[in-house]
């Protein structure tokens, strides 16, 4: 059975543990979270001085590894040696022997990030058997808006569904970012309010008038002047846009439209399942985009969009700078040439 990230936290604040922890996956968000409580938590502070020994991947190796988590505890019932970045450790898979036989005195916990360990391996499987695997994986897009909800909640907040697409849109997916981002962001407003797009633009520094949804419904409402007026605006401030963050977002939005083109006569549940959405109110722009873009224009916008990332690359283009491309890219995109 998988562990979880509540369900070993929950443990954790039980003061359930287990010989040996192997913290590992894509998503550094977890396993952060999880170190961070282990190396504060498990031992009191008068504890530490003598029984809490952090050790990094690239600076030790598995033998000191292991006759460190061998040693007894000082007036402790336990003692934590922690190994941080473990994937850097050239010889992790040596940790076998002790993994299959750990000391039960000792808690050693092994943050493995980005990577992970073979489940079919010797060391995969002596873990598993006498202590815990925790994967950790990065969230599908479409889980993310869920979790960020259930985040500002348990901060005491609650947050628009406008406010949390526009957080990923700009912030990507990575957890580590968006939640320092809604942090800080938090400290300047009082518990209780509803984070709207305005909280955003004033905390975080992106405009709620010139953001890339703002640009991809006025194309999609055929609203050619305020298409230009959000170009222009991005070609004066860059940093506001960078055009390959530009690219994925209106890459991902007509890609999507060409997908709707194609199921938009399924029923309301299979379309939303089909495009990775919730709610209706996320078909909008696509509802109306396709009374401005048939599938033919759509198939353009989407070549389009692959030529400018090209270009953006320097293939096939010689002289034009990105604020010029941008310009160039939102005219053809509004026009479908």
């Amino acid at each position: 059975m998988a562990v979880t990230f509540e369900g070993l936290y929950k443990e954790l604040k039980q003061k359930k543990y287990a010989p040996i922890y192997l913290l590992q996956g894509e998503e550094t968000f977890f396993i952060d979270k999880l170190v961070d409580y282990m190396e504060e938590s498990i031992l009191s502070d008068s504890e530490k001085s003598f029984n809490q020994m952090i050790m990094y991947g690239k600076d030790t190796d598995a033998d000191t590894l292991m006759n460190t988590a061998r040693r007894y505890p000082m007036m402790s019932k336990y003692q934590v040696v922690l190994l941080k970045e473990a994937q850097q450790m050239k010889d992790l898979l040596k940790l076998e022997s002790y993994a299959a036989n750990p000391s039960k005195s000792t808690i050693l916990i092994l943050a493995h990030k980005y990577k992970t360990v073979r489940g079919n391996t010797k060391l995969g499987k002596a873990i598993a058997k006498n202590g815990v695997v925790f994967t950790s994986k990065k969230l599908y897009e479409n889980q993310v808006p869920a979790w960020i909800q259930r985040y500002v909640k348990q901060k005491k907040y609650d947050i628009q569904s406008n406010a949390m697409n526009l957080l990923i849109e700009y912030l990507g997916t990575e957890l580590s970012r968006i939640t320092n981002e809604l942090d800080k962001l938090m400290l300047n407003v009082p518990e209780g309010t509803l984070i709207n797009e305005q909280h955003i633009s004033d905390n975080i520094g992106i405009s709620k008038d010139y953001n890339v949804f703002e640009l991809q419904k006025a194309l999609a409402q055929n609203n050619i002047t305020k298409a230009y007026k959000i170009a222009d605006y991005y070609s004066k401030n860059p940093k506001a846009a960078p055009l390959p963050m530009l690219l994925g977002s209106l890459y991902r939005f007509f890609s999507r439209l060409y997908l709707y083109h194609h199921i938009r006569t399924k029923s309301d549940g299979e379309v939303l399942q089909a495009m990775g959405f919730r709610t209706r109110f996320q078909l909008q722009d696509y509802q109306a985009a396709v009374r401005h873009f048939n599938l033919s224009k759509t198939k353009k916008a989407v070549e389009l969009l692959y030529l400018y990332d090209l270009k953006s690359k320097g293939i096939g283009n010689v002289a034009t700078s990105q604020e010029e491309l941008i310009r160039e890219m939102v005219v053809r995109l509004a026009h479908g040439v």
